[in-house]
């Protein structure tokens, strides 16, 4: 079957103070998830599906589907806060979704061939998608999947911390993934992560970070399915507030127990997009030149 694109669309935005999928960063009317998925229909990509939440579903998809969704065969699916496995109650007054790795695994029913997942909000260039795609044609399996790394000196913004999955890779294969929660730079110009206590845990320039552009065979959502059941355990009984399933979580189980290995891909495109409020007007300001510059049409979708 023809890969499919897997587009994470339903975070809630809480730093941005908005829905940041659906602002609109072009005079054309375009969202940064446009320049993505016309990205990746050059590299060959012909299916997607989003995930998404009802709040904004009427809009989202009247988006979607007077512009990509002319040349893409569109599927949607929702994360739920209350989608949990049997066994597992809501804790009373959460309402935070569980995190990536369940954002991933409620496009369950849907997938049907290896594919690629991304982040809506997140511009990645087009060679992490050409790389990405060939991949998936050629190499993806139940037992060999892929990701794609950038620099994490060229994913940070500029207003404030950031998330960011710091990796370690031998040989071009993934060793361990590692999220830190509040990166930014120093006013000496180095990176840091703030831990918990305070305390600063200074990371590389050049360490290379998952900005959540993956690839898999389809057989992951299987893996998927029992890591989250493995994590809520935890979850439930640590942080059943805020506590979150990664798409990494299970990655890195696979890496340790030997079951599957992850082919580091890299890209030389400089990451961007918007954490912050703050971060729009630059944003805007570089889609403008990339269009300006014939990188991309003025109207993607003709």
């Amino acid at each position: 079957m023809e890969p499919i694109l897997v587009i994470m669309a339903a975070g809630m935005g809480s730093r941005y103070g908005g829905n940041k999928q659906l602002d609109q960063i072009t005079e054309q009317g375009d969202i940064i998830m446009d320049f993505s998925l016309y990205d990746a229909y050059q590299a060959g990509f012909r299916r997607v599906c989003f995930i998404i939440k009802h709040d904004f579903e009427e809009v989202f998809k009247e988006h979607i589907e007077n512009g990509a969704g002319k040349k893409y065969t569109t599927y949607y699916a929702f994360q739920e806060v209350t989608d949990l496995p049997e066994g597992f109650e809501l804790p009373e007054g959460r309402t935070k979704p569980w995190g990536t790795g369940q954002a991933v695994l409620s496009a369950r029913d849907i997938i049907d061939a290896p594919f690629a997942v991304i982040n809506a909000d997140d511009y990645y260039g087009r060679e992490g998608f050409v790389k990405i795609y060939e991949f998936l044609t050629t190499k993806a399996d139940a037992s060999h999947n892929c990701m794609v790394g950038f620099e994490i000196e060229k994913t940070l913004s500029e207003n404030g911390t950031v998330s960011r999955g710091i990796c370690k890779a031998e040989d071009g294969k993934l060793v361990s993934i590692v999220e830190h929660l509040k990166v930014g730079r120093e006013p000496d110009g180095r990176i840091t992560d703030t831990l918990p206590d305070g305390s600063k845990f200074e990371i590389p320039a050049d360490a290379p970070v998952s900005m959540n552009l993956w690839g898999f065979g389809a057989e992951y959502m299987d893996i998927l399915r029992e890591g989250f059941k493995e994590s809520l355990a935890t979850i439930m009984g640590s942080n059943p507030m805020k506590g979150e399933y990664y798409i990494q979580t299970p990655i890195n189980k696979q890496i340790t127990e030997g079951t599957a290995t992850y082919e580091v891909l890299t890209s030389s495109d400089k990451w961007f997009g918007v954490t912050y409020k703050e971060d729009k007007p630059e944003v805007v300001a570089k889609f403008a030149s990339l269009k300006a510059d014939g990188t991309y049409p003025v109207e993607l979708w003709g």
